[in-house]
């Protein structure tokens, strides 16, 4: 049973176990890079909106780190996948 197992894999050339650790690798990298795209927009709009408009600071600032916790957690949701991934 384990040489006919063997026999389909090396057929295949790679077995659900490899697709998932590139699938894990995948979400995270992914995940990750479309979170730092996401964060220096923020932190950039936020910047040149409080030099164009001092006073508008705290409410910007509000703002801004409600933003980054939203993007943030989308990357803590990459993390999660990948961690389903390679380890079920």
């Amino acid at each position: 049973m384990a040489a006919e197992a063997a026999v389909e894999v090396a057929k295949i050339g790679l077995s659900n176990a490899a697709l998932a650790y590139v699938g894990g690798g995948l979400a995270i990298g992914i995940g990750a890079m479309g979170g730092a795209i996401g964060i220096g927009n923020i932190f950039g709009k936020a910047i040149e909106s409080a030099a164009r408009q001092p006073e508008a600071l705290p409410l910007v600032q509000r703002l801004m780190f409600i933003g980054f916790a939203l993007v943030e957690a989308q990357v803590l949701y990459a993390l999660l996948v990948a961690f389903i991934l390679v380890f079920k």
